[in-house]
């Protein structure tokens, strides 16, 4: 079978061919440039307009009549061509549409991103990076384009709507980044999420500090603040332009893990579940049980407060985050 640019191309190639052939058959009657090709257009065309050529003998009304076919045919057939291509472009984006939504349905504790903004492809692209599994719901179309040729499972839809935040999976979903432009859709994406899944991982954008206040009601974790985060960095390189400069390198170049590898460590998170076997040690027990030499340079706790630098006898709590540092194995 023939690709629709095929037929549109061999249906052109023949309505070319006809209106030459029957351009100068007509001329052969007698018939101008002008006259021929204008015979030839309202035959094909079928449009009756007053004939300039007179079909005054069989032979000449047989070759109108060929006019007529081949002609008509090679319209019908590029016609046919413009169809197919259009319902084939329809057609191959409702197939990736289903397979997407069959792979986001097979995924859990992914990580959901309402929005592809400028902080949405940075989220997506360093989650790629990692090897996180995680989907984006975007409303734009030209977004939802540019996440498909990044290869990312893409949702089209509104994140307000809670039905498609389900399609999203958010049931299953570990943690949930909503970073559109505007606080009230954020508060609102924020609010739902907490409904449809209690022990979801909540970070918001958040363009006005007031915001944060209402984000954190609304069952946020974490509020980011880009305009906040921003003004800092900016600071720190008027104050430290060195440790800024090195710091960007860090982020910017190989990560900061990385560089912590050519050392011979890494920094390593684990969440510390309820019943398990550091719940309720100390700091000091747990450092040095551990198979493998590390230091733990920071608890997180369930409310979002951190405690940096834990001394030997602070005691961990199950739903605490401990951030370690540890020798690479």
């Amino acid at each position: 079978m023939q690709t629709p640019s095929h037929r549109i191309i061999t249906g052109l190639s023949v309505l070319f061919a006809t209106f030459c052939v029957g351009t100068a058959g007509y001329m052969l009657t007698g018939a101008t440039l002008t006259e021929a090709a204008y015979m030839v257009v309202i035959t094909v065309f079928s449009v009756g307009y007053e004939e300039t050529v007179t079909l005054d003998s069989g032979v000449l009304k047989l070759f109108t009549i060929g006019i007529i076919l081949v002609g008509c045919t090679s319209l019908v057939y590029v016609s046919g061509g413009f169809i197919q291509m259009v319902m084939a472009g329809e057609m191959d984006k409702k197939l990736g549409e289903r397979q997407r939504a069959k792979e986001i349905e097979k995924l859990r504790g992914h990580a959901v991103i309402c929005g592809f903004g400028r902080m949405g492809q940075i989220i997506a692209r360093e989650l790629s990076l990692s090897k996180h599994p995680f989907v984006v719901v975007e409303l734009g179309a030209d977004r939802v384009e540019s996440a498909c040729l990044r290869d990312y499972l893409v949702l089209e839809g509104d994140a307000t709507d809670e039905r498609i935040l389900s399609l999203a999976g958010i049931e299953h979903a570990r943690s949930l980044a909503t970073v559109l432009p505007n606080d009230a859709m954020n508060v609102f994406i924020t609010l739902s999420a907490r409904n449809m899944n209690p022990k979801l991982h909540i970070m918001a954008r958040g363009e006005v500090p007031s915001t944060e206040k209402k984000l954190r009601q609304a069952g946020a974790d974490q509020v980011v603040l880009p305009a906040a985060i921003g003004g800092l960095r900016i600071a720190n390189m008027i104050v430290q332009p060195t440790t800024a400069h090195l710091l960007d390198n860090l982020e910017t170049k190989s990560g900061l893990n990385d560089d912590l590898a050519q050392l011979g460590v890494h920094l390593v998170e684990h969440r510390v579940q309820p019943g398990a076997h550091y719940a309720d040690q100390t700091v000091g027990f747990v450092e040095s049980e551990r198979d493998h030499p590390h230091l733990i340079v920071a608890v997180r706790h369930p409310d979002g407060d951190y405690t940096r630098h834990p001394n030997p006898t602070f005691t961990i709590k199950a739903g605490d985050t401990l951030i370690f540092i540890e020798h690479a194995s």
